[in-house]
């Protein structure tokens, strides 16, 4: 395994792992939208630019969805 394939598949079971963990806190949620941003770096280097884009954007959801949890929570 390169080292581009091992960053893209540490970049997504880390978005799997917080994905199923959001629910227990909001750190999981934010680290769940820098490995989105990790994933669309992946994307980028690996050529596929569509993957790209859709992790762009899950990446500020995600981030918008932490924001929210945070202000809620106060």
């Amino acid at each position: 395994m390169d080292a581009l394939t091992l960053f893209g598949f540490v970049s997504v079971v880390t978005m799997l792992t917080c994905y199923a963990l959001e629910e227990r806190s909001p750190v999981f949620v934010l680290v769940f939208g820098i490995a989105c941003w990790a994933s669309a770096a992946y994307g980028w280097m690996a050529g596929a630019w569509p993957f790209t884009l859709v992790e762009l954007v899950w990446g500020v959801v995600a981030l918008r969805r932490y924001a929210a949890r945070v202000k809620a929570a106060r």
